[in-house]
């Protein structure tokens, strides 16, 4: 089990992420847009960099939903191999059942 404060740090930046991310896209596009003067251009960069960099979205963590585990986690499923293991064995995935051969 993760410590909680990087459970709760991890969902914050999620948030501001989300929040942030129409602003930070507008910056960007109009810092990459050839047509724009020079000037324009750096002042979007300039902006950029004064946004809290929590908002960015590189910044956030994958997470296993239950334990909150930063490794091995599955994107789709949302969670680390070792509870996505125990719960097949559980039969509570459906679907998913123990191979053997």
């Amino acid at each position: 089990m993760a410590k909680t404060s990087s459970i709760e740090k991890n969902n914050r930046r999620r948030k501001m992420a989300l929040a942030q991310a129409p602003k930070r896209k507008r910056l960007k596009d109009l810092a990459k847009d050839k047509t724009k003067t020079p000037e324009e251009r750096f002042a979007a960069r300039l902006k950029l960099a004064e946004m809290p960099r929590n908002g960015s979205k590189v910044r956030v963590r994958n997470r296993c939903e239950i334990t909150g585990r930063p490794r091995g986690n599955y994107r789709k499923l949302k969670m680390c191999r070792n509870q996505l293991r125990e719960l097949a064995s559980q039969g509570r995935i459906p679907g998913m059942v123990k191979s053997s051969w």
